[in-house]
């Protein structure tokens, strides 16, 4: 047992002294005694840690993008609204596509404009790019719902293309296309023909009057090409330098036609013969005239689908906005039939002679910077455009039957149509709010409170009703306040809830901005307010 008790401390009797003060002092008093005599440590300085500064953001949008808001959101939402009225009674149905896709879905479908668009990093081992258009991702949602047989289909949606900017023109790299496809096998150019009328009704319904769809076949283009001579590997890249005509000169053409895709000089001449032509009906006879033309089946199949276009458009009174227009190409690779564009005045480049005025500006070549906006060189371009696809889905479904599922549509270019709009329209007559009654609250004295919430029950009963109605958000605003929030808003009525009148079970509603004109207004029950204020509006 001896040896598990603790050893007997062999300090010496000084040390045990030590140890039996306080143990704080024992430790500062061996601290100072080990000091004594040696040279003092250097102190060590602290550094003095910089400051991060703050971060300094650019404030601006990305090129060819913008923000929205008030006014121009109630003038675009006009124009969505406008569109969806006019598909719905055509008997569309929507849907919505993810706004990226596999890029190889995208890959192949738009000719030389598919350098326009916006690939993404790899993300889970997927290459993705952002939509071009909404056209390919229809294609491919039919291609992935074989059930569909048939559909007549709505999509309004953003789509992005890295393309110059011209933002005063309505030329954006995000802008928003209303899209309107008629898929299934019908009988010829019956859905041709009324896609091409429902471009002509929704342009007309959004005031748009000066404008003309441009018409062309592609079988008809394919059929002019090879009887002209152009080898049929290079139809696709010369159908893209055609469809320049309306933005260039044909000599400017000609010249991209020889001198930068090798076609011989009197091929080129020969399409030119071809591709100045344009009129209406009047064209297909002078088409048929033409034996060399007509002896090619490609050629006689577009003419004989133009005859009975037009005498279907005949009947949907659109053929006075038409012009049958063989310089039209659309250069996107998947339109098997029947395309078509709409433009106004405003759709082409300014003329030089525009400039006149501004010397300096006339000597100006279009910049090759393709980030640098390019609105005074270019017009408006196309307002809405489309055509037939019949083998796109096949394409997708992997069939070998081409035309899987035959295709016809129509898309309108959202921001182009809204500069034109803008343009004309007194934008000092468009409310950026739908606030239809403005609640107030008069009073005065010791007693008074501001009847805030008063207001606020006043204006929940109106909200009930469905009607629009604010009030300001202060405990007791003076009469002006409430005039001028009022007025800021735009709202045609007051309800004016008096001091006195409030305990009666009264309230007074005022009509607004009459003027000299304005009147006392009509006292009414707070009980019958909404019913009254329903009636009001309905008069207005």
């Amino acid at each position: 047992m001896h040896r598990l008790l603790p050893r007997r401390s062999c300090l010496p009797a000084s040390s045990i002294l030590v140890s039996r003060r306080p143990l704080y002092i024992h430790f500062y008093s061996t601290m100072a005694e080990s000091t004594v005599g040696e040279p003092k440590a250097p102190v060590e300085r602290k550094e003095k840690v910089k400051k991060e500064k703050a971060v300094q953001y650019t404030l601006k949008t990305p090129k060819g993008t913008k923000d929205w808001s008030d006014k121009d959101m109630i003038l675009r939402t006009r124009i969505f609204d406008t569109l969806t009225s006019v598909f719905k009674r055509h008997g569309g149905v929507t849907i919505d596509t993810p706004v990226f896709e596999l890029r190889e879905i995208l890959a192949g479908k738009y000719g030389e404009d598919s350098k326009l668009i916006y690939d993404l990093k790899d993300q889970g081992g997927e290459l993705c790019s952002l939509r071009y258009d909404l056209t390919v991702p229809f294609a491919r949602f039919l291609a992935m719902n074989p059930t569909i047989q048939s559909i007549k289909r709505y999509h309004i949606a953003k789509v992005y293309r890295r393309d110059q900017p011209a933002m005063t023109k309505g030329r954006m790299r995000e802008f928003y296309q209303c899209d309107f496809d008629i898929a299934g096998t019908y009988e010829t150019m019956i859905p041709d023909a009324e896609a091409i009328a429902i471009a002509v009704e929704g342009l007309t319904e959004l005031g748009i009057e000066d404008f003309t769809v441009k018409l062309n076949h592609r079988k008809l283009l394919d059929g002019i090409f090879a009887v002209c001579g152009v080898p049929e590997a290079d139809v696709r890249k010369i159908s893209s330098a055609v469809d320049k005509l309306d933005k260039v000169t044909w000599e400017d053409v000609k010249k991209e036609m020889t001198e930068e895709k090798n076609l011989p000089v009197e091929v080129a001449d020969k399409i030119g013969e071809y591709v100045k032509l344009k009129g209406g009906k009047d064209l297909i006879a002078v088409l048929q005239a033409d034996e060399a033309l007509m002896a090619n089946e490609s050629a006689a199949q577009g003419v004989k689908d133009m005859v009975l276009l037009f005498e279907y458009l005949d009947a949907f009174e659109a053929t006075s906005r038409v012009s049958f227009d063989l310089s039209l190409a659309r250069g996107l690779d998947y339109y098997t039939g029947i395309i078509y564009e709409c433009v106004t005045a405003a759709s082409a480049p300014p003329p030089a002679d525009d400039a006149a005025v501004d010397t300096k500006r006339s000597s100006k070549k279009k910049p090759k910077d393709e980030d640098e906006d390019v609105s005074e060189y270019v017009g408006v371009g196309s307002i809405a455009a489309g055509g037939r696809y019949d083998e796109l889905v096949g394409m997708f479904a992997q069939s070998k039957k081409k035309t899987v599922m035959p295709c016809v549509g129509i898309s309108f270019g959202v921001e182009r149509l809204f500069s034109l709009i803008k343009a004309k329209e007194d934008m000092s007559r468009i409310r950026a709010t739908a606030t239809d009654v403005y609640v107030m609250a008069f009073g005065g004295g010791k007693e008074w409170t501001g009847f805030l919430p008063e207001r606020m029950q006043v204006a929940r009963q109106l909200w009930a009703a469905g009607i629009s109605a604010e009030f300001l958000y202060k405990a007791k605003p003076k009469p002006r306040q409430q005039f001028d929030a009022a007025e800021k808003l735009g709202a045609p009525l007051a309800i004016i809830l008096g001091q006195e009148e409030y305990t009666q079970g009264k309230a007074k509603v005022k009509r607004l901005g009459l003027g000299e004109e304005a009147d006392e207004g009509d006292d009414v029950a707070l009980t019958e307010l909404a019913g009254y204020i329903c009636r009001q509006l309905a008069e207005k």
